[in-house]
């Protein structure tokens, strides 16, 4: 039994965890200020992004499994269908009660938020409740997976950026500014990068899986281009954000995230060895998360 259990562990990949929770964090630290700011809202919210993120690892474990994309010239951790510790119908049964907790703390999540009354708004977030839940399942799984036809990056930057935290800042303000927009754009365009650095590091394999990320589609040399355009972009809408905010000296406290990102893109662009990518590919994902977690502390102390 327990080793059944840490099998489930395994496919729920919590590695992945900080990412999906950076843009959660961001948007509550932009609201920090606001005087009915909640922090059951801000909980309620963290762990609706914790399940959403590990329903989608459960279903691309499922898609790329079922498909032949996990096999033997995957550079990435190995997944859970494809050495055989889960059948296909378990996953299945694991990604269908996920979504329905997920969905279940979406509801709570949004029923806190706007007090129980269920106005256009709050229709607007069951839907975007929803769409996430598809979204998780459509990126792998399926004849039409969007994450093989190079549309990953997108869905990324929407639900990552835009949504997160967009999103969340106006659960807690039920309002929404630029600044919040400029921050969103940022964080949205550093997970595209992880992804983008996920999809170099497996671009082989994907190429002969018939897998066409956006990487399989433009070739390494165009999507490092592309990736170092990522980065460098974020940092100037952090940084224009702040400006924007007039943010105190203090309140610049996340801009420590900023020295692992600029000696990544010195270091990033001389790889020649895929395996090479997914140190890179932690290093990013952490550096967003510590993005979100300074801004936090300095929107505390400088508040």
């Amino acid at each position: 039994m327990l080793r059944y259990f840490f099998i489930w562990i395994q496919a729920a990949r919590l590695r992945t965890l900080p990412l999906s929770l950076a843009g959660i964090i961001l948007g509550n630290a932009l609201a920090l200020g606001d005087p009915f700011f909640d922090y059951q809202i801000f909980v309620l919210a963290l762990l609706t992004a914790m399940g959403f993120q590990v329903l989608s690892n459960f279903a691309n474990d499922y898609g790329d499994g079922i498909k032949g994309t996990d096999n033997a010239m995957r550079i990435g951790p190995q997944r859970v269908l494809q050495q055989q510790l889960l059948s296909p119908k378990a996953l299945l049964t694991g990604i269908f009660v996920t979504a329905l907790i997920s969905f279940g703390l979406a509801m709570a999540l949004i029923i806190t938020a706007f007090d129980g009354v269920f106005d256009t708004m709050a229709w607007l977030f069951v839907f975007l409740a929803l769409a996430a839940i598809v979204a998780a399942f459509k990126y792998t799984v399926g004849k039409n997976a969007y994450g093989y036809i190079g549309l990953g990056d997108f869905f990324v930057f929407v639900f990552f950026g835009l949504v997160a935290v967009m999103g969340s800042y106006f659960l807690q303000t039920q309002s929404l500014s630029l600044i919040s927009l400029y921050f969103s754009l940022s964080m949205g365009l550093l997970s595209v990068a992880v992804l983008n650095l996920n999809n170099m590091r497996d671009y082989k394999s994907d190429r002969k899986s018939h897998k066409q990320t956006l990487v399989v589609l433009i070739g390494l040399k165009a999507a490092k281009g592309y990736h170092q355009s990522l980065i460098v972009l974020a940092i100037a809408l952090s940084v224009w954000g702040g400006y924007q905010a007039n943010f105190s000296s203090i309140q610049y406290l996340f801009g420590l995230s900023f020295l692992p990102l600029l000696w990544h893109l010195r270091i990033f662009y001389d790889i020649e060895n895929e395996r090479d990518y997914d140190g890179q590919l932690k290093l990013v994902a952490l550096s967003s998360f510590f993005l979100a977690v300074g801004l936090w502390i300095g929107m505390v102390l400088g508040g």
